[in-house]
């Protein structure tokens, strides 16, 4: 039997979910045809739309000549970079192991996609490579409205916008509080480290979680713990010139304001949680109640552990805490945490089994589509799911973040 040859789109940026809510990959002329219209539909100026539109029309070409064929475009992920290389690269490893293609034709907008054809000849012969391009699109014209787009894209509005907003602001408080550019140096360090490390990714979708909505309970939440941030960076403010005027060092001047900021921001931050739980008790989300616990644990832990190490730094007045006394705290706080994730794992096991999941579809944190529940393996503790071209695969239940309409799991 002949090989089938593959016309593979993509489309990196995950346009297709993020304009359309098209969850990819697109297999099949059926598939890709509706994807397209409806991405060019919401942003008729989208260069995937026609892509896809180009990429269907050399399939039927060549169905014409009565090649063996099959249309996949493929999605990344809206950032672009390592996800969306990492998100494309196992879409094509599983359609490469359903269908088994002898070759491709490589099918581009020319913008950022070719940047992946080196992943794709290390899994397949591309045979050929059509680019597609608008043909009212000069290149100094493109580039202005390519500009423009960007600067739309929240993404990069943050880093153009965002962060000179965010240092003038914060130099000008600091200027005012008579503080100099340490602070500054301070927060930006920090910044840079989050960033440097990945931790960013992982905070901003902990913080998609906790949106305001005036339509949702928790915006009452949202503003008492407002009332209480700002109350917080006031104590500490007042902690910080207390400090300076006992002629505390350096490290004993944050342990002294590090204090008082714990004393009320733990309670800002539970009363978020609790308006979310209240939120999705009422939303009948009661599976998404057991990651608000597992916060509220880490929380509390973290609290816990900040206060007594900032008692022993300080020990200005009794109770006295030694190195001893920390340790211990920081052992109590692992034991305490372990045990609140296993109990919290048996809750989310229970939830999960008690669920009527089958026929759900299973959709990744790209928005990419993964499968569809066929079946719950209670001892295993996993989701049997088929995707599109009728293979069946197992996924954890620890990959699951969120159980609506829809099953959301974390990229893999």
């Amino acid at each position: 039997m002949v090989k089938p040859i593959l016309v593979l789109c993509i489309d990196r940026d995950n346009d297709l979910y993020e304009k359309a809510k098209v969850s990819g990959p697109l297999i099949g002329r059926e598939e890709n045809l509706e994807g397209a219209t409806k991405l060019a539909l919401a942003d008729p100026e989208d260069t995937d739309a026609n892509s896809i539109f180009s990429a269907i029309r050399m399939y039927d070409q060549l169905k014409a000549d009565k090649k063996n064929v099959e249309i996949v475009t493929l999605t990344g992920h809206k950032k672009l970079g390592y996800k969306a290389d990492l998100e494309i690269s196992g879409q094509l490893n599983k359609i490469l192991a359903d269908i088994p293609a002898e070759s491709c034709i490589f099918v581009s907008d020319g913008a950022s996609d070719e940047e992946i054809m080196p992943i794709i000849r290390s899994r397949i012969k591309i045979d050929s490579v059509k680019v597609v391009v608008m043909k009212q699109a000069k290149e100094l014209e493109k580039t202005y409205f390519v500009m423009l787009e960007k600067l739309k894209d929240p993404y990069y509005a943050r880093i153009i916008f965002g962060v000179p907003a965010i240092l003038l602001l914060l130099f000008s408080i600091s200027s005012y509080l008579d503080l100099g550019w340490k602070p500054v140096a301070l927060v930006i360090g920090l910044y840079l480290l989050i960033k440097g490390f990945g931790i960013e990714e992982h905070i901003l979708s902990i913080g998609r979680e906790f949106r305001f909505s005036i339509e949702k309970t928790s915006w009452l939440a949202y503003i008492s713990a407002f009332a209480l941030l700002l109350i917080s960076l006031w104590a500490a403010q007042e902690a910080y010139v207390e400090a300076a005027n006992l002629g505390l060092d350096g490290g004993k001047t944050v342990a002294y304001v590090l204090k008082s900021l714990l004393f009320l921001l733990p309670w800002m931050a539970l009363l978020v949680i609790g308006g979310k739980t209240v939120d999705a008790m009422t939303e009948n989300k009661k599976f998404i109640i057991t990651r608000y616990a597992l916060y509220a644990v880490a929380l509390l832990l973290t609290a816990m552990i900040l206060s007594i190490g900032a008692q022993w730094v300080l020990n200005l007045e009794e109770p006295y805490v030694s190195f001893g006394d920390f340790l211990l705290a920081i052992l109590a706080g692992l034991v305490i945490g372990y045990t609140a994730i296993m109990i919290i794992g048996m809750i989310r096991k229970g939830s999960i089994l008690s669920m009527k999941l089958e026929g759900k579809e299973v959709i990744n944190e790209n928005g990419n589509f993964v499968g569809k529940v066929i079946g719950v393996d209670a001892r295993k503790e996993q989701l049997v799911l088929q995707n599109p071209l009728g293979r069946r695969f197992s996924f954890a239940f620890r990959h699951i973040y969120s159980i609506e309409d829809n099953i959301f799991v974390k990229a893999y």
